[in-house]
């Protein structure tokens, strides 16, 4: 019904105003209750975040990426158990040898605990790219560790460069790693520039000591990040110390036949073979240089697939002899009690000794924990101050080491190098001499004679 007349139109709406007005205290005793309870559910809110940052700072996240998958599993697996030793060794879950860095616990922290969150990188740089990324904005972690492949770790580096959140590297040597300028990554390990380095150092003693000539070099390295830069190192040393180039190789990473390349390197015939391969090359190109009956005087390897405890178990007595650049060796026990130590707890764990690689990723997670604990802080910026603060003495590692101290671009300035021969299957300290446990194998004993 439409209505036209004002009298109409007011007589209609009076009930409905007489309502409203009844209805107006109902509506406002409504409005103050609904605001007290929006009061009451902000400050519960509060009160739940407060509760939640506790919670968090008694939880510190930390997110580990390592191929997890693919062709270095097996090399991952080790990775992982040596840093979930380092957690439960700092979250006092296992007794901690006296002196131990990572035994110290969080005490600034009220004893908060490490929760290791892993990534899964599968030896793939943009995996392991995506990982950090999903480490952080997903899980929330306070710092990064990883990522063994160096290729690999200058990716996810650079997203935690991007977000601002620490990274700590314990096993990549790629010198170009702390050559970036980055902010917030750090890297505990030596790098080629030590290692190659040392591998000129250790043949000029080793003319000294023999007598031969060991002049004739040749290079056969993998094509990522880390192999591509090692070449570049030794080409240059080479022409540095007055050594020659027999032959250079850079192959395929991951390649499935290497018959070709060791034909040129059987062909060229050097004293001595520079390698750098991971698990799956290593073992091929041993398999290789046996069918076709070549071994020069010394096969100096540049760690890696050499030094992971699957290579022993599948070349057995075929991998007598190898020579490596490493940063660890159980035979120093006798020198610093704590590797000893720690190594039992590592097998006892895990079922294997640590290696080189498995020792600086228990190391890198020891680190990590001793800055969030002077941190006193799982905030980014804390535990980066941290991190260039820290100056660990040798007594507190299981490394070789004169401690770990960072220099301006992130790198410590106090790591080492050794060189060890594998003899009777087990990896022992040949170089320097002065600290070596036995004296080096040399030559090479042919395939036949073994």
């Amino acid at each position: 019904m439409r209505f036209t007349g004002t009298k109409t139109r007011s007589s209609a709406t009076a009930p409905v105003r007489r309502q409203l007005t009844r209805q107006m205290p109902v509506r406002r005793r409504t409005m103050t209750r609904m605001i007290a309870a929006a009061a009451l559910l902000a400050t519960t809110a509060l009160g739940g975040l407060t509760a939640g940052a506790a919670r968090a700072e008694d939880e510190i996240r930390i997110g580990v990426i390592y191929p997890l998958t693919g062709a270095a599993a097996s090399t991952g697996v080790e990775l992982k158990a040596a840093a979930e030793l380092a957690a439960a060794i700092v979250n006092k879950e296992i007794p901690a040898p006296a002196g131990l860095v990572a035994g110290v616990g969080m005490p600034h922290l009220k004893g908060a605990k490490i929760k290791l969150i892993f990534g899964d990188h599968q030896g793939n740089p943009q995996v392991g790219s995506t990982e950090a990324e999903r480490l952080i904005t997903s899980e929330k972690v306070s710092a990064l560790a990883g990522a063994y492949f160096s290729n690999v770790t200058a990716t996810a580096s650079q997203v935690a460069e991007r977000y601002g959140v620490p990274f700590l590297n314990g096993e990549s040597s790629s010198a170009t790693l702390t050559q970036r300028k980055f902010k917030w990554f750090f890297r505990t390990t030596p790098h080629d520039d030590l290692f190659v380095t040392n591998f000129f150092t250790f043949l000029e003693d080793m003319e000294k000591k023999t007598g031969d000539n060991l002049r004739g070099i040749g290079l056969f390295n993998e094509n990522t990040l880390w192999g591509n830069e090692t070449t570049k190192l030794q080409t240059k040393l080479a022409e540095e110390r007055k050594f020659t180039i027999a032959e250079k190789i850079v192959y395929p990473a991951k390649t499935t036949q290497m018959t070709s390349e060791v034909q040129r390197l059987k062909a060229a015939n050097p004293a001595v073979i520079m390698q750098s391969s991971y698990l799956g090359d290593a073992i091929l190109s041993m398999k290789t240089y046996k069918e076709l009956g070549f071994l020069p005087k010394m096969l100096l390897a540049n760690d890696a697939g050499f030094n992971d405890s699957e290579f022993l178990k599948t070349m057995g007595k075929d991998g007598e002899d190898i020579i490596s650049r490493e940063v660890w060796a159980l035979d120093q026990a006798d020198r610093n009690p704590l590797i000893r130590q720690v190594n039992d707890l590592m097998r006892e764990r895990s079922g294997v000794n640590f290696n080189g690689n498995s020792a600086r990723a228990f190391t890198a997670i020891a680190v990590l924990a001793d800055a969030i604990d002077r941190a006193g802080s799982t905030q980014p910026d804390a535990i980066r101050k941290a991190l260039q603060e820290t100056d660990i003495p040798a007594a507190g590692l299981i490394m070789p080491w004169k401690g770990v101290k960072f220099d301006a671009n992130g790198q410590n300035e106090l790591g080492q190098g050794i060189i060890v021969q594998v003899q009777n299957g087990q990896y022992v300290t040949v170089w320097p001499f002065d600290v070596a446990t036995k004296p080096v194998v040399y030559p090479m004993p042919a395939w036949d004679g073994r």
